[in-house]
């Protein structure tokens, strides 16, 4: 019996791979060669943990100040990403404590620079704020992709590009 429950979490993992690897197949050849499948995975992880984010926001809305509920749905969401991102996509078996250090650092950056920053910044240049806010957000995707991969999760298996 515990071998089958030992087998579940790995039964996802590989479930999840092959979704990320199907999507990566199906693009055109030219594409193909620039998607790593783990990119796939980032961005079904933060569709998921964005959709969290507004289900958090909704749900405290009204109950607490608007700030403590943006807080607390922003702080739902990134973790949850750090969690689905470190076991699903990047499969990281490295220790927790400086991971989730490094992640943090790059979730604080991230928020000063794209969120509060790129935002501002378009906006001043007199660009609609929902306009600016979802620029911020493509820098903001990128970032964090480029941070997971190479320094919060950068011991990764060589097969998960």
């Amino acid at each position: 019996m515990r071998t089958e429950t030992r087998s579940q979490p790995v039964r996802v993992v590989r479930w999840f791979h092959a979704v990320c690897d199907g999507i990566v197949g199906r693009l055109p050849a030219r594409l193909r060669r620039y998607v790593a499948p783990t990119f796939v995975g980032y961005l079904l992880v933060s569709g998921c943990t964005f959709a969290l984010d507004l289900l958090v926001l909704s749900a405290l809305h009204g109950v607490v100040a608007l700030p403590i509920a943006v807080t607390v749905a922003y702080c739902a969401a990134f973790g949850s990403s750090y969690l689905l991102n470190r076991t699903l996509n990047f499969e990281s078996h490295a220790a927790v404590g400086p991971q989730l250090i490094r992640y943090i650092v790059v979730v604080v950056i991230n928020y000063l620079v794209f969120i509060l920053g790129v935002t501002s910044g378009v906006a001043a240049l007199g660009v609609d704020y929902r306009i600016a806010r979802i620029i911020g957000s493509l820098g903001e995707g990128l970032f964090m992709y480029v941070s997971m991969r190479w320094i919060v999760f950068r011991a990764r298996t060589p097969e998960r590009a």
